[in-house]
């Protein structure tokens, strides 16, 4: 049995840009927390969380890895989650998991991209947070700036828990037992802005703080504490150094004594139904109710198969549980129950509420499923997570003649594993084409591809994720009339196009009366619009923001049928589109750009010259500038090379989508030609 209750579970998230040394500092709070006897490194490739061949090869996490330990009383729960935004889905993915997000920062390069996004997610879900500053025995720092610059990016309402002392070989206390010297700000002056951040969520407290002064207990702040934590009233700062331990038995008191648990964080909110009947599932986190537990995680592991990593919301899991996945009318039995640490998989004889746990060997098992064990629970699940989308394509092919199932296979697997890889099939092109968050993040998949599963992919260029809509409303219209011999084939479609705004999606409005197309082949008909959508018109591409009305049209008693209709729609809708001024859409990408400050006059060139608008230009810590800009994603092939080139090597960017815009006339046209020429030659 375990030895742990509900409320000792801390379920923590270590998030943040790569080489801040979140790996190192899983390593380094292992130790000390008395589960590891000698300390890994990410360099010599044993770390518990970096044990993947290719994560080793790299010197970087490509992953979220779990490990849980005991300390003081509490059991901790940690995830390290990779750190460029090329692996963001990653990081993301675990959050519904956790109670707290703890962003690990530099503090020699400050707040970076994966940090502001990280930050920003965590907002967004309403989860606790903390701030982790690492590397503090660096030398040339500027502490004091970097807390600035913290408190100016996420408010006022981040304040220092404990500061830097002896020059970064310890810390000092600010808040359980203020008392001593730091290396820069005052110990007293930090322990009054945190009581009177925290006091201010507890009016009789607050009475008692002004008539006692600063002796109030910690017991008597922690439960102010938890509100302030839950309510984004208090981000608490916190010092460390993963690589020679200086602060890391304070974070583990934090972790401990003042972070969350289950019954106390803010609870993802499950909710019942779909569509337009939505209603929130309150999950108890009581032990003797029916088990609901959200996979949020899926793992395909090379020894044990598919793994499938969940939080448990409500009720207990051992083994021999039953459980039903999702909707699914069978369920299954929970033959072994596990408890991740690193790439070890110790097997458990029970799963509490809060808890962290995975089952093997469950093919039905998916990411962001819910399991449960009564058929009441059936159309519980999580409002789904919103994940960057994809937009870096390569057309991918097997090498060898006969490995299209195994490829098939592979991809499929892959996707599983990665929220943020997506497959594409174009019936035009005959092209099945991958999509990432990056050249990297492709160029890492495919790698994965050959070194775990033994298959050697032909690639092609990156393709564009053009999109097609249209200018104004049109109207169309098609006959399908075919005899062959036998029964004919008839059916006769008006339609009218109108502009959706932008991500509006697609309508399909019927507006026939009179009978004239019967009701049983309107599905017919919408079924043949919604396959014109994906082939495209004007350059085969498929098309959005589009409301299609059928207005009217014709059938007949005998030669009617569910084809002659589809046909009918689908080529009505062509119809109407080419009259409806199409316009062809290109993906416009939010591009930050990290560079030396003396290469900012170039890159803004170049960006310019890509049809780039510059956002603007911050300073960045040492020396170091950041270019915003939004920028064509057509204009960014062989961009990476081009920046290092500029940089010397030391710029690097991240992109994610922010709109669709219509492409220049002259860019149009020739889409439209090849498209024109692509089908004459097929």
């Amino acid at each position: 049995m375990i030895s742990y209750t509900t409320e000792s579970i801390r379920n923590i998230a270590l998030t943040g840009h790569g080489a801040a040394g979140k790996t190192t500092l899983v390593e380094s709070i292992l130790y000390h927390a008395g589960k590891l006897a000698a300390l890994g490194a990410v360099e010599k490739g044993n770390t518990v969380c970096d044990f993947d061949p290719q994560e080793k090869a790299h010197q970087h996490s490509l992953d979220a890895a779990l490990v849980n330990f005991d300390y003081q009383g509490a059991h901790i729960n940690l995830i390290d989650t990779p750190g460029f935004t090329d692996f963001i889905g990653q990081a993301i993915a675990v959050l519904p998991a956790v109670e707290t997000v703890a962003l690990v920062i530099n503090a020699q390069t400050g707040i970076e991209a994966m940090t502001q996004r990280m930050m920003e997610r965590a907002a967004e879900r309403r989860q606790c947070r903390m701030i982790i500053i690492n590397k503090i025995d660096a030398e040339n720092l500027d502490l004091p700036g970097l807390l600035s610059q913290i408190q100016d990016s996420f408010g006022k309402e981040c304040l220092p828990i404990n500061l830097p002392a002896n020059g970064g070989a310890g810390v000092v206390d600010c808040f359980f037992n203020p008392a001593g010297d730091s290396d820069f700000s005052s110990v007293a002056a930090a322990h009054s802005a945190l009581i009177d951040q925290v006091v201010e969520m507890d009016e009789d407290l607050m009475a008692v703080y002004l008539e006692q002064g600063d002796d109030l207990q910690p017991d008597q702040l922690h439960a102010p504490f938890e509100k302030a934590l839950r309510e984004g009233h208090l981000i608490p700062i916190c010092f460390v150094s993963a690589r020679t331990g200086a602060g890391v038995k304070e974070l583990l008191n934090i972790f401990a004594k003042l972070l969350p648990n289950p019954l106390e964080g803010n609870p993802e909110p499950l909710v019942k139904g779909d569509g337009a009947v939505i209603e929130e599932f309150p999950a108890i986190p009581d032990p003797k109710q029916h088990a609901v537990a959200h996979v949020f995680k899926v793992l395909i592991d090379p020894f044990i198969g598919k793994l499938g990593i969940f939080r448990i919301h409500q009720g207990s899991i051992t083994k021999d549980s039953q459980l039903l996945i999702g909707d699914g009318r069978k369920p299954f039995k929970v033959n072994h129950l596990f408890q991740l640490h690193g790439k070890e998989h110790p097997e458990i004889a029970i799963g509490i509420p809060g808890d962290i746990c995975a089952v093997a060997k469950v093919d039905e098992i998916h990411r962001d499923v819910v399991l449960h064990e009564s058929h009441d629970e059936d159309e519980i699940h999580l409002r789904p997570s919103r994940f960057p989308t994809p937009l870096f394509g390569l057309a991918i092919r097997a090498a060898t003649r006969g490995d299209e199932q195994k490829l098939s296979d592979t991809v499929h697997k892959l996707l599983e594993e990665d929220p943020c890889l997506a497959l594409e099939h174009n019936t035009h092109t005959k092209e099945t084409v991958l999509r990432g968050l990056s050249d990297l993040h492709l160029r890492l998949t495919l790698e994965k591809m050959q070194q775990r599963y033994n298959i050697q992919v032909e690639t092609k260029p990156p393709k564009i994720a053009y999109k097609e809509t249209i200018g104004q409303m049109a109207e169309g219209h098609h006959r399908h009339k075919k005899q062959t011999g036998g029964a004919g084939q008839f059916g006769e479609v008006y339609l009218r196009v109108e502009p959706l705004p932008r991500n509006a999606g697609f309508e399909f409005v019927s507006a026939v009366v009179g009978g004239t197309i019967p009701t049983s082949f309107l599905p017919a008909v919408e079924k043949g619009v919604r396959e014109a959508l994906q082939e495209g018109v004007i350059a085969g591409y498929p098309v959005q923001d589009v409301r299609a009305i059928a207005t009217d049209g014709k059938y007949h008693p005998v030669d009617s049928k569910e084809i002659a209709f589809i046909t009918a729609g689908r080529e009505a809708f062509f119809d109407a589109v080419a009259k409806a001024r199409p316009l062809v859409l290109e993906p416009i990408v939010n591009l930050e750009v990290r560079t030396p400050a003396d290469c900012v006059g170039g890159i803004t060139g170049d960006l310019s010259s890509r049809r780039g608008r510059i956002a603007g230009t911050d300073a960045g810590p040492r020396g170091m500038s950041i270019i915003k800009a939004q920028v064509p994603l057509a204009e960014l092939d062989g961009y990476e090379s081009q920046l290092k080139s500029m940089t010397g090597g030391h710029g690097s960017y991240s992109v994610e989508l922010s709109h669709y815009d219509p492409v220049p006339g002259d860019i149009q046209q020739k889409l439209q030609a090849a498209y024109k020429k692509q089908q004459q030659e097929g």
